[in-house]
């Protein structure tokens, strides 16, 4: 089994020439890190189903939509449930996390 790092901030990034590396074309491209904050609270979840760059934007775009959300940063696992880290300035509720994933179209690993 690969394994493959794919580190994602809120910020645009420039597409990298030949994707990602796995075969999708999808152009992706690890944006900068953005400082931590003292004032900032991180969880660390386990998704499941997630297989290329895409699924890493997908989840990425809908937690990065809610109230709240700073950064979110996806350590992909093909075959495996990937690590979702999130940094929220804010509260963000396990209810509104979970219905993101969800709307993404990937499941929480319990």
């Amino acid at each position: 089994m690969t394994e493959q790092r794919i580190d994602l901030g809120l910020t645009s990034a420039t597409p990298a020439s030949g994707g990602c590396g796995d075969g999708c074309g999808c152009g992706h491209a690890a944006a900068d890190p953005v400082p931590n904050s003292s004032s900032t609270a991180t969880d660390i979840l386990r998704v499941e189903g997630m297989t290329c760059a895409h699924c890493v934007r997908a989840v990425t775009e809908e937690l990065g939509a809610l109230d709240g959300v700073d950064v979110v940063d996806i350590d992909l696992r093909v075959g495996g449930a990937s690590l979702v880290r999130i940094s929220s300035t804010g509260e963000v509720g396990d209810a509104e996390i979970a219905a993101a994933i969800d709307e993404a179209g990937y499941t929480l690993a319990r």
